[in-house]
């Protein structure tokens, strides 16, 4: 297990040797990333869930399709967010230009917000571990079409859309609390955190399995393990440096992209 180099409220400055000499950089980016460009995380002190524990069974897979009215919340809260409403901040453009520096292998995302491509990441290394917000798919017959579509719906006064090819239940394409994760994501995800030389953790508690074991598969594999939250992980102990700086204002200075 490495030792701890430095826990810090701050980005150590100057950066460690081993961090700014990574060329394989693999990044997986949790809520946390995303609430500085106005999208609430689930489990922080004022997260969605924290706040009102019910929110939860709106992404609970059995609530969401025994309960027409769980539905209905779903869809208004939706509406509510529409993701054309919310823009890349800092952070995301800071992985975008590491990117461009040509060291960033992969970039695993438990996030459904599709900021990190309009941030400029390449859809090609996004991988997005819990789906997208940008799609609905039909529980039924599995047909998938845009979220945009869905809402225009709302917008016209529907408010539990059904599915236009076959009348099932139409909900957005994010993996919901009882649904399997896509295995080939899982997969690909493994592959990455095993083969970088730094694993970069950012804004995500870490305690959502299978996701939160890639951490280990990329320190058994020998990399570097970076962990940049608000509040500690589990896997603080594992890992080489611990920032508790806002990530905004973290990334950009931790990866040299500033």
């Amino acid at each position: 297990m490495p030792t701890v180099e430095r826990v810090t409220g701050a980005v150590p400055d100057p950066l460690p040797g081993w961090l700014a000499e990574a060329r394989r950089i693999t990044v997986l980016s949790g809520a946390g990333v995303s609430t500085d460009s106005g999208i609430p995380d689930y489990r922080g002190p004022n997260g969605v869930w924290t706040r009102d524990p019910d929110a939860e069974k709106l992404v609970t897979l059995s609530y969401y399709v025994a309960d027409p009215e769980i539905r209905r919340k779903a869809w208004r809260m939706r509406a509510d967010l529409r993701a054309g409403d919310v823009r890349p901040n800092a952070g995301h453009r800071a992985l975008a230009d590491l990117e461009a520096q040509g060291r960033l292998l992969a970039l695993l995302t438990q996030n459904v917000d599709g900021l990190h491509q309009a941030a400029g990441s390449s859809p090609e290394l996004v991988l997005e571990l819990h789906g997208t917000v940008h799609a609905v798919e039909c529980l039924s017959c599995g047909d998938r079409t845009s979220m945009d579509s869905a809402l225009a719906r709302l917008d016209a006064g529907e408010d539990d859309p059904a599915c236009a090819v076959c009348g099932g239940i139409l909900k957005s394409a994010t993996v919901s609390f009882g649904q399997a994760l896509d295995e080939r994501v899982l997969v690909a995800a493994a592959e990455a955190a095993a083969d970088c030389d730094v694993f970069l953790a950012v804004g995500t508690s870490l305690v959502v399995y299978p996701v939160a074991g890639l951490v280990e598969i990329a320190a058994a594999h020998g990399a570097r393990v970076v962990i940049v939250n608000a509040e500690p992980t589990p896997y603080d102990g594992l890992a080489d440096l611990v920032v508790r700086e806002p990530i905004s204002a973290a990334l950009p200075r931790l990866l040299g992209t500033a």
